[in-house]
């Protein structure tokens, strides 16, 4: 058997196991790393596959840029007052993997529903024109559409410092 084959499968057992860490686990703090392992051992998978643009948007937006708005968005509560809120028992972690497992085989009955939908690919393209095509989306993002990721940059910008000043007001969580 290939090493690549085992590599793959050894990286999915991970990514299901923290998968369902991140359903199981009682506190958020707990839930939000899960979910960073998830994401990054996903990355591994994509880099594994030779999407390398997939891999690096998957490491840079939501290994980053995710989990930090979740950390933030998690700063601004009283972790003790909402650990209280999450529910506990075997009775609940059974509803959450079935929710989970419901939710896991919707999207495969989807794709599989939807695989005589899609167009056949051609084989015979070379992996020259799926580096030109990347190629070719960085130029027309950071020419054509570099107003609207400035943009985009600035309103994250907003959002984060929005986030501080609304946790620290009269009344807040961190007054």
């Amino acid at each position: 058997m290939d090493v690549s084959i085992l590599l793959f499968y050894g990286l999915a057992t991970i990514i299901v196991f923290f998968a369902l860490a991140v359903v199981i686990s009682d506190n958020p703090i707990y839930s939000a790393l899960y979910l960073a392992i998830t994401m990054v051992t996903l990355a591994f998978v994509y880099f594994l596959l030779k999407a390398f643009f997939i891999a690096g948007v998957q490491l840079i937006v939501y290994a980053g840029a995710v989990m930090v708005l979740f950390v933030m968005v998690m700063m601004m509560f009283d972790l003790k007052k909402e650990k209280n809120s999450f529910s506990k028992g075997k009775f609940a972690n059974f509803i959450k993997v079935g929710s989970a497992g419901w939710l896991c085989g919707l999207i495969f009955a989807s794709i599989m529903l939807s695989k005589g939908m899609l167009p056949l690919a051609n084989t015979n393209t070379p992996q020259a024109v799926a580096d030109t095509s990347t190629k070719e989306l960085a130029i027309l993002l950071y020419t054509d559409y570099i107003f609207a990721f400035e943009l985009l940059g600035l309103l994250l910008l907003l959002i984060a410092v929005g986030a501080v000043a609304v946790s620290r007001i009269k009344g807040g969580t961190h007054e």
